[in-house]
């Protein structure tokens, strides 16, 4: 498949234009919201610092919530790329592995019977119940002769899932006093969120990006098929483990960051292909960048949709996601 941009040039070119559009994505979301700002606040925010509620809400609110979303928009893109080579599955998404339901799982127990409270030790505890989960999914995944085959994948995914999700809403039900506590944060939300939670986990994420980059290209050999990237010598089990790794990385550290945002994965990785094509390298970037821009732009929506309050950033990439689902399941497009 190729995409409409079919030659370097075009495609470099393509990448200029999605910075451009980062970096406007980005200054309407620290410029606008309840409180209306301008570009001379902002640097006067970081220069001339003056308590005044501008000033707060740009470095408090503002800034730290439009980096979170960039650096999340970012992993969630990439992370559907390599999920959906993974697992061969042009619908497939961080849920369909069970990564969401795994750290919404951890983060409810800490609460419940833990009696976690503060953002700083919820993040830790989503980072590694995505973890723990993502590494679970592909263990059974792995399990007999042939390895981690798709499909083996994304029945381990969807049974981790089912579980995940059944246990969550029990221990909601035996304590109900978590309810208010997490709610929000199963939703999935950049709202409230400190810098100092994006750089605790931003070194996971730089990593994960990086090693992305590195193997798309044995990724484009896997593509053409097992048997194909055996008979050039490919080893598919390490290429496969490794992508679970960067896998559980992206994810991971996006959930520690935001909380589980579905349908990012699902969405950014089809518009990437109808642009670029099918070479995993362009498709990466591209997807970054889509990916960023996708979330700054239902962060923005999530603030103006049901003004005076904000809805959670989860719920508008949801009603987003589920048209381009059923769009895709309908036409069955292939990876």
């Amino acid at each position: 498949m190729k995409g409409i941009l079919t030659t370097p040039p075009l495609k470099i070119f393509g990448l200029i234009i999605g910075f451009v559009c980062i970096v406007m994505a980005m200054y309407t979301s620290i410029v606008f919201g309840v409180i209306d700002t301008n570009w001379k606040t902002v640097v006067d925010a970081y220069t001339h610092f003056n308590g005044t509620n501008e000033h707060i809400v740009i470095k408090e609110v503002r800034v730290p919530r439009a980096f979170i979303a960039l650096a999340v928009g970012t992993c969630l893109g990439i992370s559907g790329v390599l999920i959906q080579a993974l697992t061969r599955n042009p619908l497939a998404d961080v849920g369909i592995l069970g990564i969401n339901a795994g750290a919404s799982l951890f983060i409810v127990i800490a609460v419940a019977f833990f009696s976690f409270s503060t953002l700083a030790s919820l993040t830790w505890v989503g980072f590694f119940g995505a973890a723990a989960s993502g590494l679970f999914v592909y263990f059974l995944g792995s399990l007999g002769r042939d390895g981690a085959t798709p499909l083996k994948l994304t029945l381990a995914g969807a049974a981790i899932y089912a579980l995940c999700s059944s246990l969550t809403q029990g221990v909601l039900l035996f304590r109900e006093s978590a309810i208010e506590e997490v709610l929000f944060w199963l939703e999935g939300s950049v709202a409230g969120r400190k810098l100092d939670v994006l750089v605790s986990v931003l070194p996971y994420m730089i990593v994960a990006i990086i090693g992305s980059l590195l193997i798309a290209k044995p990724i484009n050999t896997l593509m053409l098929g097992e048997d194909v990237a055996k008979g050039v010598g490919q080893r598919t089990a390490l290429v496969k483990a490794i992508m679970g790794i960067l896998l559980v990385m992206l994810a991971g550290s996006s959930i520690a960051a935001a909380g589980p945002i579905s349908f990012v994965g699902l969405i950014i990785p089809h518009i990437a292909r109808f642009l670029v094509g099918i070479d995993t390298r362009w498709m990466v970037l591209y997807s970054a960048q889509l990916g960023a821009i996708l979330l700054l732009i239902a962060d923005i929506l999530a603030r103006f949709v049901a003004i005076p309050k904000e809805l959670p950033i989860g719920v508008i990439t949801a009603l987003l996601g589920v048209p381009f689902f059923i769009y895709v399941a309908r036409k069955g497009v292939r990876v």
